[in-house]
């Protein structure tokens, strides 16, 4: 049996000496062929050279160097390409994952699940980061139609056919949790406590996290668009009714106060209910756009490995 471990990595150089070395003596007590892919994306440090004496060491470590910075889940996706693996695990290069918990996975994995996801008891990061992941995990268990498990990220073990049904899935805007928990297959859960990074900071800015909230929720929830719906039904309701009753009070020649407030604060609600729902209708419809232009997901400028006898080669893509 063999297991991949594909590691997404983007100016990870003070962090990857940690992790080879705990990766490693994780691995070493597994009864399992190996091989770890480390996805340089777009890394303007050392990064892919310290990867490199990697493969110098350890013939199981395989290099992936992309054209330039496509994403977290677009090196993911190259990752799961390249592997060879029965099962596969993503782990992140930071450390905040620990590589011990590969063990109580592939143990899952052995008893018959395919998809072993790893839940976050706790998060030692500070405090606004917490508050904000917690918010956007109650905020998309609100709005998803699919039974995620919020509390994991990307750290998580597949097995073969889970990896081969992922690939086939060519939509652009990735949210690879939710792509997992789109397929079924059976599933298991290990808890653990989410560590700070060991060093450096942390590479997903505020924008980023933001673009991937919003792929989480336009990518597998139909809700958005029905809540504007339906907003937009009690909205209409609501002034239908107090046109209603205005119309009744001037029959009746009742005193209306005469002025714009009515009509300002009518203007204004509509005009802002309308906005959001183009906003909303927007996002889809940008997504929409992303696929139909259908470009390549990740561009592979470079990889290293050593072959059988033990040559490092570095292979380039061929020219289109």
């Amino acid at each position: 049996m063999k297991i991949s471990i594909v590691i997404p990595a983007f100016n990870e150089e003070s962090s990857l000496p940690f992790l080879k070395g705990r990766l490693t003596t994780t691995l070493a007590g597994l009864p399992m062929e190996r091989e770890i892919i480390v996805v340089n994306d777009g890394s303007t440090d050392r990064t892919g050279e310290i990867v490199k004496d990697w493969i110098e060491q350890d013939a199981s470590v395989i290099l992936i160097e992309l054209s330039r910075n496509f994403g977290h889940q677009q090196a993911i996706t190259a990752g799961l390409h390249e592997s060879t693996g029965d099962c596969v695990v993503i782990l992140d290069a930071d450390l905040q994952d620990p590589p011990e918990e590969i063990h109580a996975m592939v143990q899952k994995w052995n008893e018959g699940c395919k998809v072993v996801f790893a839940e976050r008891t706790g998060r030692m990061e500070p405090i606004h980061r917490r508050l904000l992941f917690a918010a956007f995990y109650k905020f998309f268990l609100l709005l998803s139609d699919l039974p995620v498990i919020i509390q994991s990220g990307v750290f998580s073990l597949m097995d073969r056919a889970v990896v081969n049904h992922l690939l086939n899935m060519k939509e652009r805007n990735r949210f690879i949790p939710g792509m997992q928990g789109w397929l079924g297959f059976k599933t298991a859960t290990i808890y653990y406590q989410r560590q700070d990074r060991l060093t450096g900071r942390p590479k997903q800015s505020l924008k980023r996290l933001t673009a991937y909230a919003l792929d989480a929720v336009f990518s597998f929830s139909y809700k958005p668009l029905r809540l504007s719906f339906l907003a937009g039904i009690m909205t209409t309701a609501f002034f239908f009714a107090y046109g209603t009753v205005l119309v009744v009070m001037r029959l009746l020649n009742i005193n209306v106060v005469r002025g714009f407030t009515t009509p300002t604060v009518a203007i204004f609600f509509i005009g802002g209910l309308m906005l959001i729902s183009n906003g909303i209708t927007g996002e889809y419809v940008a997504r929409i756009y992303d696929e139909v232009k259908n470009r390549p997901l990740f561009i592979l400028s470079r990889k290293v490995y050593r072959n059988r006898e033990g040559k490092l080669i570095e292979q380039e893509p061929p020219a289109l």
